[in-house]
């Protein structure tokens, strides 16, 4: 035959005499019992304002980790009010639990202790911390240099089986979509420019618009951004799930250099990978531009011509030169924040979106700033 068990609970206060209030407490303190007396308990304990509160706790016959909080509460409550509680009568076994668990474990209750944070501490932070990821940017630009400089001097230390994997996850298997977005990005500046060009007569001049815009600006523009949300996102993934598995620490207790071992090989392959990318995003993207030329009646012969006549030889150096800068960009950000990856559930994730992000913003501000210096040298 089963026996059912002591569910009741009885809560009793004397006092307050002399300063001191006591509370009696006796039954099963568990969570099915414990949320009937918490608001009570502690609502007497506050309206009593004395400096000794003493809990008779001989009476518990179980008390789970529910019972345990509302001690800890009404010690809480008697700390901040500057009194003191003493808990008397508790068995051992309960004792230990509340020995060991102390105010602090619980929280703040949002209530009483949550302050909204002002303004300028909440710049403060802000600066900080760009200010700090500023200096880890520096220190990384210097390791990878001397990275690749060691590399440079010592070929034979590069994994380059590792670098050609990652010439082809990042490269060969780019090529679909760089094409896709190259050609579709042909196709409708030029469908765009149709429109206020036929007005003047010029619809000729598309030719000159895909030509220059593709080779001198959005070729390796459009290639960064999608090898920044596809290859650094997916290098911070990598290096991110290392460092949470702790296996970029196990490279460094075998005297093995992180930034050596793993990071080189992958901004060797994006270098190497981008400039060809961004050359087959050109291509790809004239060919989106001649379809139109085609569509409006200009045989493919003009269309040839025309752009041989708008583009010369600086145009195409200037957009590689643009590439090869995003290349160390997207694939030194992806890295970088792989290794800042911090520990807890979605810290890969977190990384990942920091890595594509970032990549983005310096691929924009090194371009605008590309954009300058190509003005005043007249390319």
């Amino acid at each position: 035959m089963a026996t059912t068990s002591q569910t009741s609970i009885d809560l009793r206060f004397e006092g307050p005499h002399n300063g001191s209030f006591k509370l009696i407490i006796a039954g099963r303190l568990d969570s099915t019992t414990t949320g009937d007396i918490w608001s009570r308990a502690t609502a007497a304990v506050k309206k009593a304002k004395a400096a000794t509160v003493e809990v008779d706790a001989s009476g518990i016959d179980y008390c789970d980790g529910s019972g345990i909080a509302l001690f800890v509460q009404l010690r809480r409550l008697q700390s901040n009010a500057g009194g003191s509680l003493q808990i008397t009568g508790l068995r051992p076994e309960f004792t230990e639990l509340l020995d060991g668990s102390e105010p602090e474990s619980l929280g703040e209750t949002p209530a009483e202790n949550t302050a909204s944070t002002r303004l300028v501490e909440e710049i403060g932070e802000a600066t900080v911390d760009v200010w700090r990821d500023i200096q880890i940017l520096v220190s990384f630009v210097g390791e990878l240099s001397a990275g690749l400089l060691y590399a440079a001097i010592h070929p034979r230390s590069v994994r380059w089986r590792d670098a050609l994997r990652v010439a082809e996850t990042a490269g060969v298997n780019a090529l679909p979509i760089v094409a896709l977005v190259s050609f579709l990005m042909g196709l409708i500046m030029a469908f765009q420019a149709a429109i206020p060009l036929r007005q003047f007569g010029a619809e000729l001049f598309i030719a000159n618009l895909i030509g220059l815009s593709m080779l001198r600006e959005l070729g390796p523009l459009m290639t960064a951004i999608i090898l920044a949300g596809r290859s650094g996102s997916a290098f911070a993934a990598e290096l991110g799930t290392m460092k949470v598995r702790e296996e970029i620490d196990a490279l460094r207790t075998m005297g093995l250099d992180p930034v050596r071992f793993l990071i080189v090989t992958r901004v060797v392959a994006a270098v190497c990978m981008t400039p060809l990318l961004t050359i087959f995003a050109d291509l790809v993207g004239l060919m989106g531009g001649s379809v139109v030329m085609l569509s409006l009646g200009f045989p493919l012969v003009t269309f040839f011509h025309q752009v041989q006549y708008a583009v010369s030889y600086g145009s195409l150096v200037g957009g590689l030169v643009k590439a090869f800068v995003f290349g160390i960009l997207v694939a030194a950000i992806g890295c970088l924040r792989g290794l800042q990856t911090k520990t807890g559930a979605t810290a890969v994730g977190e990384s990942t979106t920091s890595a594509v992000v970032s990549g983005i913003i310096l691929i924009a501000i090194t371009d605008g700033i590309f954009s300058v210096v190509y003005y005043y040298l007249g390319v």
